[in-house]
């Protein structure tokens, strides 16, 4: 039987990236997706300039799902939070190759957990989250909520 998923896919499933416990981490959090299952934890280290330094998550879910955490991962490391937070549902399954269209809520779900930790990093920062906010809106828009 033929997997519904391209190599990159297959890839980040079986090798994920940056999977694991980030004990310093100073952003967290955790998303899910009750109707599937699926369960995504995300710990950023973010320093005093703003920059991702390190990464690591824990998800509970599918082969998109892992995929998509891994490549998340990736695609944030290294970056701002401002250009982090450009990177949307859409950069990650472009990123992967692309998706079964029942698959894209997996990297929605990575989406969202980018921005939770964001938004933990803010409030446990004492930042603005307004700014946040308004960071994701210009970026983003008006979006309605996945959750």
């Amino acid at each position: 039987m033929k997997s519904p998923y391209n190599d990159t896919v297959m890839d980040h499933f079986m090798n994920p990236r940056n999977m694991g416990d980030l004990e310093d981490a100073n952003a967290v959090a955790e998303v899910g997706n009750p109707a599937c299952g699926d369960m995504m934890r995300l710990m950023l280290k973010i320093n005093d300039d703003g920059v991702i330094e390190d990464i690591k998550f824990k998800t509970f879910g599918c082969a998109a799902a892992i995929a998509s955490s891994s490549m998340t991962s990736e695609i944030i490391k290294g970056k701002t939070i401002e250009e982090a937070i450009q990177v949307g549902n859409n950069d990650i399954v472009s990123a992967l190759g692309g998706v079964p269209e029942v698959k894209v809520h997996c990297s929605i779900m990575a989406e969202e957990a980018l921005e939770d930790a964001l938004k933990d990093y803010y409030t446990k920062t004492g930042k603005n989250l307004d700014d946040l906010n308004a960071m994701i809106h210009k970026y983003k828009g008006d979006r309605p909520e996945h959750h």
